[in-house]
């Protein structure tokens, strides 16, 4: 009977919309408490604190609801319909992450999952929690361990069907149902995603030292950039995808079938002088509904200086300029930072 309510699930998810469903068990990760260690000992985590303290559930998934019996892992894809590298070679433009083109991911998965949960419930009774990145779960090694995909060399989920551009949300049950296969690493020999890190952010692979990352640098981190960084930023303002779009097995990704996912065209190479010009109110309403406006308008705004003191372009100047003075002593000080760059190259 469980294996007919695994595969009823497994449709119903299906028929929500997403694209891959794996199950394992809450202990399914038995090394991710000593990984976990490892990382926060060696201090990859930066400023992320709340890894550090949540430690003893992000390490164990079975503490974080000891009933739970069955994890449900579930993928969305978002793959881009245009180059996500195009706009690294436009340098008064601004490079955004795919994922926040558009709509916070974490609503609308969400949403979905609290569907399939409701579904389950209703019809095989149980308990669930559903989870999307705002808890305490470490969601890439609970999928690789539902067979969804491995954790490739830049430490991301990879699948054979989904290439690298999906989205994870987990659904814990009471419910004892039958498990996935662990999946297997196929990376082999290749180093590309390695290789296409501006910031050489990877000590060895499978590892990556956040303070290093541009994703973690440009939307976690709240001070200044180390200078030495800052330039190899680029025009990445939010996220960076490179280790993402060098990988060769999204040959192989699945198309989105999202719309909210699909990239708002004022998003995909907006102008940088365009974007310095925002105040508060501006800011929120542009990106209402977008993952972006969780960093607020200081962070935002270093972030855009940052890319025009890269951007080596004099006409971006003024813009910089006008911030020379801001309140926020962070902002304030990329402010600067851009305009000597930008001085000094003129």
């Amino acid at each position: 009977m469980t294996a007919e309510i695994r595969q009823a699930i497994i449709d119903n998810a299906l028929s929500e919309g997403f694209a891959q469903v794996g199950f394992c068990r809450p202990d399914g990760v038995p090394d991710i408490a000593e990984r976990l260690a490892t990382y926060v000992g060696n201090g990859w985590h930066g400023d992320m604190g709340w890894m550090a303290e949540r430690m003893h559930w992000r390490g164990n998934p079975a503490a974080l609801w000891p009933e739970a019996r069955t994890v449900i892992m579930l993928a969305e894809p978002y793959t881009p319909s245009h180059d996500p590298m195009e706009v690294i070679g436009q340098p008064d433009r601004a490079a955004i992450s795919v994922y926040a083109q558009n709509r916070d991911y974490h609503d609308i998965v969400k949403k979905r999952l609290k569907r399939v949960g409701r579904w389950m419930i209703e019809g095989f009774g149980g308990e669930i929690k559903v989870f999307v990145d705002t808890a305490p779960v470490m969601e890439k090694p609970l999928a690789a361990a539902a067979g969804l995909g491995w954790q490739g060399k830049h430490t991301n989920l990879l699948s054979r069907e989904l290439g690298s551009w999906f989205f994870l949300g987990a659904i814990f049950t009471t419910l004892d149902l039958p498990i996935d296969l662990p999946a297997r690493e196929n990376c082999g020999s290749c180093t590309a995603c390695l290789e296409a890190c501006p910031t050489d952010a990877f000590p060895a692979p499978f590892q990556l030292d956040a303070r290093r990352c541009i994703s973690y640098l440009t939307i976690e981190h709240k001070g200044p950039v180390d200078e030495p960084l800052r330039s190899q930023l680029g025009n990445r303002i939010y996220g960076c995808d490179d280790c993402l779009a060098a990988c060769p097995w999204n040959k192989f990704a699945a198309e989105a079938s999202e719309m909210r996912y699909a990239a708002r065209a004022d998003l995909i190479a907006p102008r940088l002088a365009e974007l310095a010009g925002f105040d508060d109110a501006g800011f929120r309403a542009h990106f209402s509904g977008s993952p972006i406006k969780r960093i607020g308008l200081s962070r935002f705004l270093r972030n855009v200086l940052y890319a025009i003191g890269n951007s080596g372009d004099p006409a971006l100047l003024s813009h910089a300029q006008a911030h020379t003075e801001h309140e926020d002593a962070v902002v304030s000080d990329a402010a600067r930072w851009a305009v000597t760059k930008l001085s000094s190259s003129a």
